[in-house]
């Protein structure tokens, strides 16, 4: 049988809030990509948080990332992540970097606020040549801090694995 693991990122709690249900619906291990330096998580300083994504954005930062993530073991792993700035946040090239995928399955999904998936799904497919990434789940921002149950479960009946 299949092991599975949910791999997420979140600042604002959205693609944590999926990422919970996801994990509630399959049963698999839940993990949270933690940044060395953490990010304002206040909404009241969205502007901030903005101008920051798209500095580290324009200068190809990698943040690093604290803890260190197992993914030894799993056959699936679903990645979670907000869109920033039409792409995923720069840590997420940071875990692409440091984390071999060779021989997984790469499940992603993300959460947003009108841009669907940005093209990052491809992005990791570029990314991780010897992993197999299959379409993801884009969730609207709104829709994840409601409820995605029902989005979730028409998701993941349809995926192959």
């Amino acid at each position: 049988m299949a092991k599975n693991l949910v791999l997420y990122f979140s600042v604002y709690g959205t693609a944590k809030a999926v990422a919970e249900e996801i994990t509630k619906q399959t049963g698999s291990d839940l993990a949270e990509i933690n940044p060395a330096v953490p990010y304002d998580g206040n909404r009241d300083h969205y502007n901030a948080l903005a101008h920051l994504a798209k500095r580290e954005h324009d200068e190809d930062a990698r943040p690093a990332i604290k803890n260190a993530i197992n993914i030894d073991g799993y056959d699936n792993i679903f990645i979670g992540y907000p869109m920033w700035w039409y792409t995923f946040p720069m840590i997420l090239y940071t875990l692409f970097d440091k984390y071999d995928f060779s021989g997984k399955t790469i499940i992603p999904f993300n959460t947003h606020m009108g841009s669907g998936d940005g093209g990052t799904y491809d992005t990791i497919r570029k990314l991780e040549p010897n992993a197999k990434v299959v379409d993801g789940l884009p969730v609207e921002m709104r829709d994840a801090e409601t409820g995605a149950a029902d989005a979730v479960s028409k998701w993941i009946k349809s995926l192959e694995i």
